[in-house]
């Protein structure tokens, strides 16, 4: 950039029309703390017929970013309109620097749009919008399944420490709280239902209702709910920072597929442990209930656990244990799906987190639904 000088001009611009050509003529001092024209108040000059855009900046005595910024909405205004832009007449640094952002493409999510006003605008955005997440999410789903397929053949490439690492913090990391918020909510159901029962000399069902309610649903539902404020988190904030880091794109540059390298050990620890911890989570649920029986109903221990095992079934264990390896699947899936599309910002991380723990926890009440309704049309 040429230094400055006392005979400097205030900067202008000026178009000329030559058939389906047109000339801008640039010159004078470009610069953020001087009045020069806003590219806003050009736009008028790329109305019509225009086919090309040359640009003449041989008297330009100095110039800075002002500069720039003024010429790259210009380029994206004549790739908009199709008009073919020849930068060529403007100083070779300028040329460089303009090349260089027009080369880097900007990425999705990272400009914030103005909301609009036009209704029938917003839905049609929406419905746009929808479709390229239902895409990418298709898209992303197909990557983990042909990754669970190469680590079925054994030709997945991940780091087997990276599965151990994970299965010691979804499992082993998560047994504190998963037994406090699991004996409470058995503590929780058993007075409830003692309330009702006692009015009919019937506590001893008190056993049976929380046994049942906790195998078959509130175990997995409340060990599920927690992995996805806990586990799903986590996932997406590392994963997340992975792509501030740029550590993703590393991966990629290696060859490595980040679907394997970072998804797959994720979906296969809370696969595996989820339904582990339901289970640990059912038995801690049971002590809950016996609590209240004992201290509250008078109700013997062995009596109590007699009647919670004629009650609780192998068709309830089974069914909550699917319960728990679908939500976990689910859980990994929406971490890593919010981590892998985070963007490049501090922000961005918040936002993915924020996106899997609301995504984890309504797909888990969809899913108990959804399995609800087939096991009982199954008649179990």
């Amino acid at each position: 950039m040429p230094p400055p000088d006392s005979t400097t001009t205030p900067a202008r611009c000026t178009f000329e029309r030559e058939g389906d050509r047109l000339i801008l003529r640039c010159g004078g001092s470009w610069s953020l703390h001087a009045e020069h024209p806003r590219f806003a108040e050009q736009t008028g000059a790329l109305a019509g017929d225009v086919a090309r855009l040359e640009i003449e900046g041989r008297e330009i005595q100095r110039w800075d970013s002002s500069l720039l910024a003024f010429l790259h909405q210009l380029a994206h205004a004549c790739r908009e309109k199709e008009i073919e832009l020849d930068p060529r007449g403007l100083p070779e640094g300028a040329q460089r620097l303009l090349a260089l952002s027009l080369e880097v493409e900007e990425r999705g999510g990272a400009r914030r749009v103005a909301t609009r006003s036009n209704p029938l605008a917003a839905i049609g955005g929406g419905v746009l919008g929808a479709q390229q997440a239902t895409m990418r999410a298709l898209a992303f789903l197909g990557d983990v399944v042909i990754s669970l397929f190469r680590f079925a053949t054994f030709r997945a490439r991940f780091r087997r420490a990276d599965l151990w690492t994970q299965l010691h913090a979804t499992g082993a990391g998560a047994l504190g709280i998963v037994a406090l918020i699991n004996v409470l909510v058995g503590l929780i159901l058993a007075f409830v239902g003692s309330m009702q029962l006692r009015m009919f000399g019937a506590e001893i069902y008190v056993a049976s209702l929380v046994g049942i309610a906790i195998v078959r649903v509130m175990g997995p539902i409340m060990t599920g709910i927690i992995l996805a404020g806990r586990t799903g988190a986590a996932f997406a904030a590392q994963i997340g920072t992975m792509q501030v880091n740029e550590e993703v794109d590393a991966l990629e540059t290696m060859g490595l597929p980040p679907s394997e390298y970072l998804v797959l050990p994720r979906v296969l620890s809370l696969a595996i442990m989820t339904p582990l911890l339901c289970l640990y989570a059912d038995l801690l649920g049971i002590l809950g209930g016996l609590i209240v029986g004992v201290a509250m109903l008078g109700i013997g221990p062995r009596q109590y656990l007699t009647q919670t095992f004629e009650s609780v079934g192998l068709d309830e264990l089974w069914i909550g244990l699917l319960h728990g390896a679908v939500f976990g699947i689910w859980i990994a899936l929406a971490g890593c799906y919010h981590g892998m599309r985070c963007g490049r910002s501090a922000s961005a991380v918040g936002q993915a987190v924020t996106a899997a723990v609301v995504s984890g926890i309504i797909g888990i009440v969809v899913m108990t639904a959804i399995l609800t309704v087939v096991f009982d049309t199954l008649g179990l």
